[in-house]
C-alpha cells in the first residue's frame, strides 16, 4: 500500500511540474484526479474545475468539455473560486506559457 501511495503522490508532483511549463495534457491529467478522486487525491470540484480551465485556455477541447460537466456539480461561489485559483496560478507561472 506505500509504495502506491508514493507512486500517486509522484505521479501528481510530476504532473504539477508539467503543467507549470503550460503543458496542457498534465492539466487535463489534474482536472480528472481531483475531479475523480485518483492519484492519491481526494475529490475535490474546484480543484478539479481548476485544472481543467487551464487545460481548456492551452487548447484541450477534452478539457473544456470535462470543465463544463464539472461546473454542472458546483455552485457559482464555487465555480467563481476555481477560476480565481486558476488565475492566481496562471499569475504565479507566466500566463505566456498559456497561449495557445
Amino acid at each position: 500500500m506505500a509504495n502506491s501511495i508514493k507512486s500517486a503522490q509522484f505521479l501528481i508532483e510530476s504532473r504539477l511540474a508539467d503543467a507549470a511549463r503550460g503543458d496542457a495534457q498534465a492539466c487535463y491529467e489534474l482536472g480528472i484526479a481531483y475531479s475523480c478522486g485518483t492519484g492519491g487525491v481526494e475529490i475535490d470540484l474546484i480543484e478539479a474545475h481548476k485544472w481543467l480551465n487551464l487545460a481548456a485556455l492551452a487548447g484541450s477541447e477534452e478539457g473544456q468539455a470535462l470543465r463544463a460537466e464539472v461546473a454542472e456539480e458546483m455552485t457559482a461561489r464555487e465555480i467563481a473560486e476555481a477560476q480565481r485559483l486558476a488565475r492566481a496560478w496562471l499569475g504565479a507561472t507566466s500566463a505566456s506559457r498559456y497561449a495557445a
